[in-house]
């Protein structure tokens, strides 16, 4: 019997989970078949999948042919290690997502369980299939897939007008971005009718065409990931789809564009130019720092974290920006920690993010809440969802020793420890970005502190949250396999960047394995050791020690006694929960700082109000600046055509006269 090859495995996976999905409409109402069953076998192959292409780094490519397009237009398939990071990435994620899922859907809740589960598992399968594709045709099928998968998914409670407008205007974007893409494809194949990737390699590109085709990615792929200015999607579609769904888009479904803009700025359109890395930087750095200030002013816990993600990607592309700039200076050394720092920062982003997105999950189910305003005290009530949340928050925030910490730090090394680059613009313009990330790092910090401590810290603010419950076993278990991810990926940098390298070092030809490993595993020195060095571990240990000696010293110091006495309330009586800070006072420091980002509706209350109160709407300036003049011209111009169709045979008679008389006029020698 033949050995299966890894390409051979993961095909198998995606067929597996096409076949979970139809399983799932053959037995359209069994819920407990669908939830208890088929949501866990889907788990199972994502982690076969993120298995094998964890065996499979450092290996060298994989090709196969599958006659399933048109004619004489077959799916070429290819695996290396660029993609095995991101099937590692789709498969651990989602694995987490799917046992959750597994708990968290709810019979009556749109979408019928065995439509949903088949939407669900062919967008797991066409995310494999964008990654492993190997030419543009097999690449844009697997991408609409994916978009029109992700839609239903985004729309399952569909009936809601808001939520069919978000998933609207979601798909609206997914296809600009993704007619953008199309024509980056068709400029790489320089004419030739060869549409495979290899075909594109061949081909030799003049800096022109390279830029263009460059430039056509990064938005295509941009619209995808949410880089501004075509990110007004995520806001609206990710509140919008149920937890799970939110967790896949952002954890995962993000990391694609990602992928896609690494293959075509390293492998498929030759060698980059610097200035596509000061391109990157800039739209980079203005998506971080709209995202994460955008973020520190929501009242809604899930458009907080979908502008988390935001600033996340922004961080992506300006790791990104950093590694073309290097590259292009044959600097590969730096260009190979920028490179490390992003692919690391993927996978960080795919636990950490995800599992916030499942605990609002589990939030909202138990409370039939997500606005901040009404939430607080719930790590009384659900403390399983309180400290795992805990552990996502810390790796948002960039703290150590969690796996946020390690991917920012890694970028910031990039930027810190860069020599003086040949041009003297850029020498002024890398240090200004530099404290742009640590800017967006510090904002990152304060709107994590305002979503944890206002959801689950203080009193609850509202009657009904004594009602609450914890998360069920399934949900426990997804959230705890991404928290244990989210740890692993914090206290073990050096093992993960070993098996990482092998992507660098095929994009860049060189990594950083050798040099990591020269310090051993608990240690990580990117440059070297009297520069800068990190011992996840001793942090790790120094921070449980001083958790538990500050207890077992508090408890010996009292003796078990507890006194206790009214808080000093600065002379006011009144206790309550309304005496806590609110989502909107949390935040009221950066709305005042940074006015001009935001577009801002306040009421005021008055002496003639039967019943005052106050409130501030925060609104995006794009939405109102860009998007709405563009969609009144859009309709404008659909009216003229409209009154251009009068329905009248002799109305399109004149129109074919007039054509003909101008074509003669034209022709005319």
């Amino acid at each position: 019997m033949p050995t299966l090859l890894p390409i051979d495995v993961l095909l198998i996976a995606a067929c597996a989970w096409l076949a979970i999905g139809l399983a799932g409409v053959l037995a359209p109402r069994n819920f407990f078949f669908i939830s208890k069953v088929l949501f866990p076998l889907g788990a199972a192959v994502a982690v076969l999948a993120g298995l094998t292409s964890l065996s499979y780094l450092g290996g060298g490519p994989q090709t196969a042919v599958l006659a399933i397009g048109l004619p004489d237009l077959p799916f070429h398939l290819r695996l290396d290690n660029l993609t095995a990071v991101f099937v590692l990435l789709v498969g651990f994620a989602s694995a987490g997502i799917s046992v959750f899922a597994a708990g968290y859907f709810r019979k009556g809740e749109g979408t019928a369980p065995g439509l949903m589960c088949l939407q669900y598992h062919v967008f797991l399968a066409s995310m494999q299939l964008v990654l492993l594709a190997d030419d543009a045709y097999a690449f844009m099928v697997a991408w609409e897939v994916m978009a029109l998968s992700s839609f239903f998914l985004v729309t399952t409670d569909h009936r809601h007008a808001e939520i069919r407008r978000a998933g609207y205007l979601y798909l609206l974007i997914a296809h600009v971005g993704a007619i953008a893409i199309l024509l980056s494809f068709g400029v790489m194949t320089a004419g030739s009718g060869d549409y495979t990737f290899a075909g594109m390699r061949a081909q030799p590109h003049t800096p022109f065409w390279a830029s263009v085709a460059w430039l056509l990615a990064l938005f295509g792929f941009g619209a995808k990931a949410g880089l501004l200015p075509v990110h007004v999607w995520l806001p609206e579609a990710h509140p919008a789809a149920p937890s799970p769904v939110s967790a896949m888009m952002s954890g995962v479904m993000l990391k694609t564009a990602i992928y896609g803009l690494l293959r075509v700025s390293f492998d498929l359109v030759g060698t980059p130019l610097w200035w596509w890395g000061v391109a990157a930087m800039a739209v980079g750095l203005a998506t971080a720092l709209f995202g994460v200030l955008y973020s520190t002013v929501q009242s809604d816990m899930k458009r907080l974290l979908a502008y988390s993600s935001i600033e996340n990607i922004g961080l992506l592309a300006v790791a990104l920006g950093l590694t073309l700039i290097f590259h292009a200076y044959r600097m590969e050394a730096l260009a190979a920690l920028a490179m490390t720092a992003l692919l690391y920062h993927c996978l960080a982003h795919a636990g950490f993010k995800s599992l916030l997105f499942l605990c609002t999950g589990s939030v909202l189910h138990a409370t039939k809440e997500r606005s901040l305003g009404k939430l607080g005290g719930l790590i009384h009530r659900m403390p399983w969802v309180a400290w795992l949340a805990l552990a996502g928050v810390i790796a948002s925030a960039g703290l150590p020793p969690l796996s946020g910490f390690v991917s920012e730090w890694l970028l910031l090394q990039a930027f810190l420890f860069s020599p003086g680059l040949p041009h003297a613009w850029l020498n002024m313009v890398v240090p200004v970005a530099a404290a742009v990330v640590a800017l967006v790092a510090a904002l990152a910090g304060f709107a994590m502190v305002k979503f944890y401590g206002i959801v689950f810290l203080g009193q609850m603010r509202e009657e009904a949250l004594k009602d609450a419950h914890d998360a069920g076993p399934w949900e426990r278990a997804g959230l705890a396999w991404l928290g244990l991810l989210t740890l692993a990926l914090g206290v073990l940098p050096t093992w993960v960047i070993g098996r990482i390298d092998a992507a660098t070092t095929q994009l860049l030809g060189t990594g950083l394995s050798d040099k990591v490993r020269e310090h051993g595993w608990w240690m990580l020195a990117p440059i070297s050791p009297d520069r800068a060095s990190y011992e996840p571990l001793i942090f790790l240990v120094t921070i449980v020690a001083a958790v538990l000696l500050g207890r077992q010293l508090v408890h010996r110091l009292y003796h078990g006694r507890t006194r206790r006495s009214p808080a000093w309330d600065c002379g006011y009586v009144f206790q309550g929960p309304r005496a806590q800070d609110t989502a909107e006072g949390f935040s009221q420091p950066i709305r005042r700082i940074f006015e001009p980002m935001f577009r801002m509706e306040r009421h005021f209350p008055t002496l003639r109000d039967e019943k005052p109160y106050y409130s501030v709407k925060v609104e995006d300036h794009f939405w109102h600046g860009l998007y709405l003049p563009l969609a009144r011209l859009v309709n404008g111009i659909s009216a003229l055509i409209t009154g251009l169709q009068g329905g009248r045979i002799a109305i399109y008679l004149l129109y074919s006269f007039l054509t003909l008389i101008l074509l003669l006029l034209v022709a005319r020698p």
